[in-house]
Parts: C-alpha cells; sequence; structure tokens
C-alpha cells in the first residue's frame, strides 16, 4: 500500500541526459553498492540502455563512504567521462563529499535527487517527491474514511523532476543545451 519512490526505468533516462550533456559520451563510471538492493538494481537496468546508446560501463562498487576518493580516482585513470551515481542511502548523506569529488575529478554526475544539486552536483533527474508527498494525503483521507490499508494498491510516481547547477556546469567547462535548460524544474545560476 501507499506510493514507490522506486523507477527503474529512470536510470535509462539519466544515462540519456548525460549524453545529451556529453554528446561523444562513450564511456560513463556507474557508483553503486552491491548489497543494497536499489543500487544493484539500478546497475541491472542501466546496462540495456547504455548498449542502446553506445555507451561502455565501468563499475565502481562501494562498500562505504571511506571508498569514495578511491573510486572517483579508478573513473579518472580509466578515462571515464561522465559519472552516474545510483540511488543509495549513504550516497544521499554523502551528497556534498560526491558532489565535491565529482568536480575535483571533472566527472559530469548524475543523481536522482534534487539534493544533489543543491550540494554542488551538476543534474539530477528522478521522482518528485513533493509530488508523492501530496498524493500520500489521498491514501491517508482513504484509510481514515474506512478503506483497509491492504487493500490499496502501491502506486508508481507519475512526476519526475529535472534539476541542474550552471555553477557546476560552468567548473566543469560544459556549456549545457539551451533545450535541457528549458526541459528542468529548477535551474542554479
Amino acid at each position: 500500500t501507499g506510493l514507490t519512490l522506486v523507477s527503474p526505468e529512470t536510470i535509462g533516462k539519466r544515462l540519456e541526459l548525460l549524453k545529451e550533456i556529453v554528446p561523444q559520451l562513450s564511456r560513463v563510471a556507474v557508483l553503486w553498492i552491491p548489497e543494497h538492493l536499489a543500487s544493484a538494481s539500478n546497475w541491472k537496468g542501466i546496462q540495456r540502455p547504455a548498449q542502446q546508446l553506445g555507451v561502455q560501463l565501468h563499475s565502481l562498487e562501494v562498500h562505504g563512504a571511506d571508498q569514495f576518493a578511491k573510486a572517483f580516482a579508478d573513473a579518472t585513470k580509466a578515462r571515464d567521462e561522465a559519472l552516474v551515481i545510483t540511488p543509495n542511502p549513504i550516497f544521499v548523506t554523502n551528497l556534498k563529499q560526491l558532489a565535491a569529488l565529482a568536480i575535483k575529478y571533472r566527472l559530469p554526475a548524475i543523481f536522482h535527487l534534487r539534493e544533489f544539486v543543491n550540494a554542488g552536483g551538476l543534474v539530477a533527474y528522478g521522482v518528485d517527491r513533493s509530488d508523492l508527498f501530496r498524493r500520500a494525503a489521498t491514501y491517508v483521507d482513504k484509510i481514515l474514511r474506512g478503506a483497509k490499508a491492504a487493500d490499496l494498491p502501491i502506486e508508481q510516481p507519475r512526476k519526475f523532476e529535472l534539476a541542474i547547477n550552471l555553477k557546476t556546469a560552468t567548473a566543469l567547462g560544459l556549456t549545457l543545451p539551451p533545450s535541457l535548460l528549458l526541459r528542468a524544474d529548477k535551474v542554479i545560476d
């Protein structure tokens, strides 16, 4: 019962957005934690879109925040041109560190939460959590009116958001396509 944040198809969309930002993109690092279900699911889910876009993936498996710097250094050594960060609570609690490392290692990076962009990250695309919170009120209303929670379906996200940090784009030497900026729900100047 309820609303889910899980939206497996968004990992492919994030890769498409990176390809739009860096048109010659051919090699992308993917930061993920194998023990975490959503992170591992995203690693699996990005395989087909990468193949369709002609992008080679480089697995950056980590098991904790203490391995981030090494992972970014490995991405640079492997000549990765961008980075996809999969959903994971460890990544969420370390957004500023990840954003700073992406700038330090000059990797255009994308995440699933707008907070990544607020923390200095380049771009985020994912479920609009504000919309989910508003829609949760309908569930509360139904339950308060007598509906059994077990009888209510799990609803998929309906609204997604795109956030971009232009300061970070400038720091990375990127010129973002105007069409991308027009589609963005939030742009930090």
